[in-house]
């Protein structure tokens, strides 16, 4: 007897929900679909404990039959598809058939459906129906799901803390209300309502109810066609830039999709409006010839294949930077009333009177200190992308000359020789020297490092200094990036943030730490609260390092920031000081070193 068997339905069932159902986000998004493709209108999702104990999907959508429920359960069942034809010309969102039995091969499944007011209740555990019974239900089909890889606990060990897999799963129905405004969708977890759409077609209320006033009111549409693609959807202004790709959401033919590509043409289009680490918010959908695409790559349905990528990515560059110039070029006019403009010519006067006759040639070093601190804390720099081939020195290299700045003092501390300024070129770079030789030292890398040590002190402090707020901060977010920061207030709270929720997926901010300073208060905390949102699993020293690097970049000086030499020479002696003032935190050398014997080889002074 040969040892090739067919494999039971069951085990094949739960071998292919490995693939189909990874997280609570996958057994939400294929139900919620089920109820799309039968045309719905009003879909809710109601949770429990994030949908680890309970996902119920109710929809008031066609409903099925008694025989069509039963066959629904059945691996590669579909009404979807009906011949080979069919699969190059896909419209529905779901069309393989292997949803339903992959979520019931780990679960027990509860089915009420009705079709033409007669109503079927299916009882299913672990892949086997154990009851079929009529049910009252009049219209549509709820389903609830239980015990969730009950019957495969290995699969457990996979699932992360609730409040990630709720982030997962409000993300998703987030993007799904954006992809269908004409649908009310509700969103539920403990009986509390996370997300709410009326389902009226207005595709910017919906987009209010996900990000909020200051978003909504910042966005604006676009459309575009060619030949073979029709894109439609919004895009935000250049200042709403976010420093994470999630706010940008595609749809093809309303299905939530996954593509770099296509993610990549969007930012290309604001290029030099907005830093290169950082991501527009946009909503778009690209209507499209089925025949044009391959959704049939993955059993989750979200990686797709466009057969004229290139056409397509022109077409979106093209449309979204030509609306982007026209916001630039016709500004929004601003009317200000007698109060602010004669506000502002008071302010500077008094300005112009305090620094009326600066003396350039005698700088206080009191004075100084003052304004590096200000310039530290209020100029804006560019964050670096670090790739090793771009340091000078090689490690080893680099080392051996710095160990040439070092001197031990009584502490045993570390501390360079005092290097004195001689001159400043491209207004980035200063010039400097020693008894042991010449130094180049790059002013921003410089700053950094300072400030990166000043705001790592300061977070890693367990009594640090906050300032109070005369105004509180109002920041309102995405709902799941919202689930996501009020998993990590007492993180926030301990860096010395006083935090309270308000209202819908709100915080009110009523103090920060004293690093943050009054210039850009809210940029910076919004800032560190996005550093906040785009993480799901922290490490407290991980992000105090990361958030005491971010901060030192926006704090820190940017080269072409004109300083002179008394300037210069303050810069130095600070950064002296520091623990380790050879690298700035991304890992950037501060300092290039010519020893006195390299000056004289290279001028043929001396010979090897």
């Amino acid at each position: 007897m040969g040892s090739i068997k067919v494999m039971d339905e069951v085990l094949a069932n739960k071998i292919a929900a490995g693939e189909v159902v990874e997280k609570m986000m996958n057994i939400v998004k294929e139900l919620v679909e089920n109820s799309i493709d039968a045309k719905s209108d009003e879909i809710k999702i109601e949770l429990i404990d994030s949908g680890t104990k309970m996902i119920k999907v109710s929809d008031n959508g066609v409903g099925m039959d008694k025989d069509d429920a039963i066959l629904a359960f059945s691996r590669h069942a579909t009404s979807k598809l009906s011949s080979l034809s069919d699969l190059f010309n896909i419209s529905s969102l779901g069309f393989r058939g292997e949803a339903l039995p992959s979520i019931a091969s780990i679960s027990k499944v509860v089915l009420k459906t009705a079709n033409e007011n007669r109503g079927t209740l299916i009882k299913i555990e672990g892949g086997h129906i154990e009851e079929v019974i009529s049910s009252d239900l009049q219209k549509g089909t709820d389903i609830t799901v239980t015990s969730i890889f009950y019957n495969t606990p290995v699969r457990l060990k996979y699932i992360k803390n609730l409040y990630t897999e709720l982030a997962h799963i409000t993300d998703y129905i987030s993007k799904m209300a954006l992809s269908y405004p004409n649908i009310k969708f509700t969103l539920i977890n403990n009986d509390k309502v996370l997300l709410k759409t009326d389902g009226n077609s207005n595709l910017l209320k919906v987009i209010y109810e996900i990000y909020g006033s200051d978003v909504s009111k910042k966005m604006v549409e676009i459309t575009g066609e060619n030949d073979d693609y029709l894109i439609s959807g919004y895009i935000s202004y250049p200042e709403m830039a976010r420093s994470n790709r999630n706010s940008i959401t595609l749809l093809v033919n309303g299905r939530v999709i996954r593509n770099n590509e296509i993610i990549k043409s969007i930012t290309d289009s604001y290029h030099t409006y907005i830093p290169k680490d950082k991501f527009p918010i946009a909503i778009l959908n690209i209507d499209v010839d089925p025949i044009l695409v391959d959704v049939n790559i993955h059993p989750t349905k979200m990686d797709v294949k466009f057969s004229k990528m290139d056409v397509l990515k022109e077409l979106i560059k093209e449309t979204i930077s030509k609306k982007i110039k026209e916001l630039l070029l016709i500004p929004e006019a601003t009317v200000r009333s007698n109060f602010s403009v004669n506000e502002v010519i008071n302010n500077n006067k008094i300005n112009e009177e305090k620094y009326e006759k600066p003396d350039s040639e005698k700088v206080l070093v009191k004075d100084l200190t003052e304004k590096f601190q200000e310039n530290f804390s209020s100029k804006i720099i560019e964050e670096y992308e670090i790739n090793e081939e771009k340091v000078i020195y090689g490690e080893e290299e680099a080392k051996k000359e710095q160990l040439k700045l070092i001197e031990d003092s009584s502490n045993n501390s570390s501390k360079m020789k005092k290097i004195i300024p001689r001159g400043i070129v491209y207004e980035t770079y200063i010039i400097a020297e020693n008894e042991d030789g010449m130094y180049i030292i790059d002013q921003h890398a410089a700053a950094e490092r300072i400030n990166y040590e000043k705001c790592l002190k300061s977070l890693s402090n367990p009594n640090i200094e906050k300032i109070s707020l005369l105004i509180p901060i109002s920041l309102e977010f995405p709902p799941n990036e919202y689930i996501i920061i009020k998993n990590n207030l007492l993180l926030l709270e301990s860096i010395g943030f006083e935090i309270d929720e308000f209202g819908s997926n709100t915080f009110v901010v009523r103090s920060h730490p004293t690093f943050i300073k009054d210039e850009r208060t809210k940029e910076d905390i919004l800032k560190i609260f996005e550093i906040v949102a785009t993480k799901e699993d922290f490490d407290k020293e991980k992000f105090i390092d990361h958030t005491a690097a971010t901060m030192a970049c926006r704090m820190s000086i940017k080269g072409n920031d004109y300083i002179n030499l008394e300037e210069a020479e303050y810069l130095l002696d600070t950064l002296s000081k520091c623990d380790n003032p050879f690298n700035c935190p991304h890992g950037r050398p501060t300092i290039i070193t010519y020893t006195k014997y390299d000056l004289e080889k290279m001028f043929k002074r001396v010979m090897d």
